[in-house]
């Protein structure tokens, strides 16, 4: 379809688009959005139709010149996402109305804030926006998709997005940021006598149990450092939920390959034994904690292996920001701040969309409410 003098086009797989297409679009700073990342997430099965993940990517050209390029995927179901919406769901359910599928922007199984549409030339943004705020409604109804959802975008972005037409919702996170600590003990400094002492203990205890820890860039992990992170991490989600992780080998084993440099290891060990380990993904300025697993528990490893190793990581080589994953408001008296996400939506039915905004204006009441009680937990010493 066309509209203006740009051209949209939606493709049912990545490598219908390429590596140095795709990428002279998505840059290759920010992990997520890279062609090898979410090539990988198709080539090894993670995301495909019959996963309820149909990948529908969208390409932007004008003129036949790619101006940008956007993840997209018609989904089935509202799983991996971390945005939840099954309560929508269930209110078309119960009226007899389809609400899959709906046509969603977002990173698979990665609650990470991020770019989503992705531009070659940051000065057709304004414009390329406009239009898709128009078109993508059309090309919803056109496959017969019950909404649009663009997950876990920059305030600035969602910001625009909603003033073009698709409702704001927001979620709170934690996030670690550097306020020229210099090192960890600095950090520290910052921390009310009593909640630092806790925090050290936390950390004596791990070596009192034997434990040791340390931190392998991609590139330094080896094949069977690998095979153990993978044991781990299915080990813990089939504890959790009762089944594996949604992420097959071939996954991590393709992103060894092709982005190392975006990877960052958390192994530890008790004597020669690895015993647990957590993965992360970094850009230039912020550090991303993703997936953990264990074979076995001790007692505030889980707090040193994806906190404190990953604050000490940032210190040393100079990234501002930690985001650590979703949820966890246990991570705010470890210094981790309460941060807004934000999400955008369309519904096609205005009945729907009518209801939907009423409650995206209560829940933005008792989010703001909840940020400001929390931040009142931060360890940090009271200004006078």
């Amino acid at each position: 379809m066309s509209i203006t003098k740009l051209e949209l086009a939606f493709v049912g797989a990545i490598d219908e688009i390429g590596a140095e297409a795709w990428n002279s679009a998505a840059g290759f700073d920010y992990p997520f959005t890279r062609y090898e990342f979410l090539h990988a997430l198709e080539e090894s099965g993670a995301v495909a139709e019959d996963k309820g993940w149909q990948p529908h990517h969208l390409i932007i050209r004008r003129n036949t010149q790619l101006v940008g390029v956007m993840p997209f995927y018609l989904k089935t179901h509202s799983y991996g996402e971390y945005v939840f919406d099954w309560s929508w769901a269930d209110a078309y359910q119960r009226h007899g109305r389809p609400y899959y599928p709906k046509l969603l922007s977002a990173i698979p199984f990665t609650p990470a804030t991020g770019p989503r549409l992705c531009l070659v030339d940051e000065n057709d943004r304004s414009d390329v926006m406009a239009t898709l705020a128009k078109a993508l409604p059309i090309h919803a109804a056109e496959i017969g998709a019950s909404s649009v959802h663009i997950l876990f975008s920059r305030a600035e972005m969602a910001n625009i997005w909603s003033q073009e037409g698709l409702m704001q919702r927001i979620g709170p996170q934690y996030h670690w940021y550097d306020r020229n600590y210099g090192d960890f003990d600095g950090f520290l400094a910052e921390f009310s006598s009593r909640k630092r002492k806790g925090l050290r203990k936390e950390r004596r205890v791990v070596v009192e149990q034997g434990l040791s820890l340390q931190v392998l860039a991609g590139a330094e992990v080896s094949a069977q450092q690998w095979r153990f992170f993978f044991h781990c991490y299915q080990l813990t989600y089939a504890k959790r939920s009762g089944h594996g992780g949604y992420l097959p080998e071939a996954f991590f084993t393709q992103l060894a390959a092709t982005m190392p440099e975006h990877l960052v290891m958390v192994l530890a060990s008790h004597g020669d034994e690895p015993v647990a380990v957590a993965l992360n993904f970094r850009d230039k300025h912020t550090l991303y904690g993703r997936y953990w697993g264990c074979i076995r528990e001790y007692e505030f490893l889980h707090f040193e292996a994806c906190y404190y190793q990953g604050i000490e990581y940032c210190l040393r080589e100079g990234l501002r920001h930690f985001d650590p994953g979703a949820q966890g408001e246990h991570k705010i008296q470890r210094g981790f701040t309460p941060i807004l996400t934000y999400s955008n939506h369309w519904l096609a039915d205005a009945d729907f969309s009518t209801a939907v905004q009423r409650f995206l204006d209560d829940e933005q009441l008792h989010v703001g409410n909840y940020l400001r009680e929390a931040s009142e937990m931060l360890p940090f010493k009271k200004a006078d």
